[in-house]
């Protein structure tokens, strides 16, 4: 299991204060599907693309809006001991959120807030996962991006729990180093210093779309926000950073090639 899963980014959820609305939202600016899953202890519906499940969405639970969270995206890493990962997390100076715990014939999983403030959650499937493929199309999740205090160190604590390597440090002038991560395949993401207006460390997830001007204007239709871009980046690829009706923060990506992490 370890080779198909360790760092791989396997699952996304979104906790939202409104999951009707979410669904329409991302409906209508990704083209997802919707689909219950039967047997969940609280209300959940899982994202599919082509009929395959990706993700989900629930109501963002009421202690955590005690606490003063809002709506937002969250990421299930692959490991093969999700216990060892998680106190080894706690060891390097995060906050375990939830316990590992038990999804009945899924798998086990735990939730933490890294020692800058990003949310992230643990997973080790309950059977084996096939190969990570290369290509990402329409629909898929493509690139996962961390602002941290500072991106080497926001590196090191990724890199200590799920073995990524370094693949390219880009110099951004101002901006600072974006160093992109990964495994041995394609790039997974990148990471760089997050601005000192931003207060703590928080992850972005960049979905691929295939015009991606088109679904700028989808994300303003359905009462998104769309914060930065569409822009060129690098090798040619156009990004959007956006927010939707409910507070969470996406991306869009429009790939010339169509390969990512």
């Amino acid at each position: 299991m370890e080779g198909t899963t360790l760092g791989r980014f396997i699952w996304y959820d979104l906790m939202t204060t409104d999951p009707n609305a979410a669904q329409a939202f991302y409906g209508s600016v990704t083209g997802w599907g919707i689909e219950p899953f039967e047997g969940a202890q609280d209300p959940y519906d899982m994202w599919t693309r082509d009929g395959q499940p990706i993700g989900g969405v629930m109501e963002l639970p009421e202690d955590a809006r005690a606490a003063g969270a809002p709506s937002h995206w969250l990421a299930y890493i692959g490991t093969p001991d999700v216990d060892a990962t998680t106190a080894r997390a706690a060891e390097l100076g995060a906050t375990v959120l939830v316990p590992p715990r038990d999804i009945p014939t899924v798998g086990r999983f735990s939730v933490l807030s890294d020692p800058d403030g990003a949310v992230f959650a643990t997973f080790a499937p309950a059977s084996d996962m096939p190969p990570h493929p290369g290509m990402v199309s329409h629909g898929d999740f493509s690139w996962n991006e961390l602002m941290w205090r500072d991106f080497a160190e926001g590196f090191e604590f990724y890199s200590d729990l799920f073995g990524w390597k370094k693949h390219e440090d880009m110099d951004m002038g101002e901006y600072g180093i974006y160093r992109i991560y990964g495994g041995d395949g394609p790039p997974l993401g990148g990471i760089m210093t997050r601005p000192p207006e931003m207060p703590i460390g928080a992850w972005l997830f960049y979905v691929t779309v295939n015009d991606i001007d088109a679904a700028v204007e989808r994300v303003k239709a359905g009462g998104g926000q769309v914060l930065n871009g569409p822009m060129e980046v690098p090798g040619g690829d156009r990004v959007a950073q956006c927010q939707d009706p409910q507070g969470a923060m996406f991306a869009l990506h429009w790939s010339q090639a169509e390969t990512s992490g």
